[in-house]
């Protein structure tokens, strides 16, 4: 997701989806655990999409 897109959606928005993504770091890092992780690039996305939101959820605070 791009930082543009993110800086659209409310507050409500992001905090669901920081929820969905880290459910999703989560499942990929035990599939890593486990040696089933087909998409090897896909941990490097969804770490980058959660700090994304995180710095957007951090200026909207500070704004």
């Amino acid at each position: 997701m791009k930082a543009s897109e993110l800086r659209q959606k409310s507050k409500d928005e992001l905090s669901a989806m920081l929820l969905e993504l880290s459910r999703e770091q989560f499942n990929l890092k035990m599939q890593k655990g486990t040696g089933q992780l087909s998409k090897p690039d896909q941990v490097k996305k969804v770490r980058h999409d959660v700090a994304r939101i995180h710095t957007i959820l951090n200026e909207m605070a500070s704004a």
